[in-house]
């Protein structure tokens, strides 16, 4: 895989939104973070051989969801709007995962029950911890967590029909994303999370980075 100008610059980016992060430097965020995801979408573009569409709609929705939760500190209607962009980011990513396969079958029943089965109960956990502080949001959050579980064990269900890269580093980037995702949950419903901020923006950009490169891997091979 040939390093891109566009992966260059996301690590340097990057390296910016962590110190924003650390240093509390927030007013500097709007023009940063909006810069994260694009960066990623052009660094597939130029190194993928097929664009796939939804692929690149899920990129959309997680560029709007940044966008949109930068506001979220001035009013509730930004993160539920945010949360509902990533809800369609993560209904985007689900259907994509399959365009990434070889034909033919990988895992058997049994096997994607018990791929499936730590995932549904880790966010299972995470919604009982959440529930009581919820409020308005429990339906949202609820329906939230549950697609985003979906999303990591369908990335778990294209073993044996991808390259083992392919696979590794999607399924990590989903993995990270459920990380990310419930961090920002802990923080914002639970209890204050030490360094949340480095914390959730780490993992969320690690985690679309990943995705993004198992992507090009899968196609790269293809």
């Amino acid at each position: 895989m040939k390093i891109s100008y566009a992966v260059v610059l996301f690590f340097i980016v990057a390296a910016a939104e962590i110190a924003i992060q650390a240093f509390n430097l927030l007013p500097y965020d709007r023009f940063i973070k909006p810069l994260l995801v694009p960066l990623l979408a052009l660094w597939y573009g130029h190194q993928s051989f097929t664009k796939e569409k939804i692929f690149l709609l899920a990129l959309l929705g997680c560029w709007v969801g940044d966008v949109l939760l930068l506001f979220a500190g001035t009013h509730e209607l930004f993160f539920i709007l945010g949360l509902s962009s990533f809800l369609v980011a993560q209904v985007l990513f689900i259907r994509t995962y399959p365009k990434f396969c070889w034909p033919g079958e990988g895992l058997n029943g049994p096997q994607k029950i018990r791929a499936a089965f730590p995932v549904l109960l880790a966010a299972t956990g995470l919604v009982t911890v959440l529930y009581p502080s919820l409020g308005d949001l429990k339906i949202p959050v609820m329906g939230y967590a549950l697609v985003l579980a979906w999303m990591v064990v369908q990335s778990f269900f294209r073993y044996g029909r991808t390259s083992s890269a392919s696979f590794w580093s999607i399924s990590f980037g989903a993995l990270l994303f459920l990380i990310s995702d419930s961090l920002l949950a802990l923080n914002k419903f639970h209890q204050p999370v030490p360094l949340a901020g480095v914390g959730v923006m780490a993992t969320y950009m690690a985690a679309v980075f990943w995705i993004v490169k198992g992507a090009i891997q899968h196609q790269s091979v293809s």
